[in-house]
């Protein structure tokens, strides 16, 4: 299977859809795609901008909850069946991030969703009041959204 491809300005994996995900029917069961792109968005934080989640969350106490998600449903994904999850900056604000997540099969989207994160503050205990991004987190989303500007590497050209 073909791994995660930082850079670009879009962030892929490809994922084999497992009998765990699924109903009855051998489809995905919609609220399991919430859960993939859960795992897909710490993926890009620590293989896409190098900035390990757990650690950001952890010890740093950087909290990043979900305050909005807007779900399209296209089509359905079957037991078995490898798909793209892709994802991509839409915005990035002083302490929100809008990202365009998907799911993608060979015959074309199955889900989008755009989430929204904000960055808050874990080390006052129920506060959970926003907080600009720390630095290197914003720098790094800055240099993943840079890499969307050049132009793509073709090693055939």
């Amino acid at each position: 299977m073909k791994q995660a491809r930082p850079g670009g300005g879009r962030f892929e994996r490809v994922q084999r859809i497992r009998f765990a995900q699924c109903d009855p029917a051998a489809i995905v069961f919609y609220p399991q795609y919430f859960v993939m792109f859960q795992n897909h968005v710490e993926d890009w934080f620590d293989e896409g901008l190098g900035i390990a989640y757990a650690d950001l969350v952890g010890r740093r106490r950087v909290g990043l909850p979900t305050v909005s998600l807007q779900t399209e449903f296209r089509a359905i994904s079957r037991m078995g069946e490898g798909v793209t999850l892709g994802l991509a900056v839409e915005r990035l604000g002083n302490s929100s991030l809008t990202l365009v997540l998907d799911v993608r099969g060979d015959d074309g989207p199955r889900v989008q969703v755009r989430k929204v994160i904000v960055c808050t503050d874990l080390t006052q205990v129920d506060a959970h009041r926003s907080q600009p991004w720390p630095a290197d987190v914003r720098a790094a989303i800055d240099a993943f959204q840079g890499a969307a500007d050049l132009p793509a590497h073709n090693p055939a050209a």
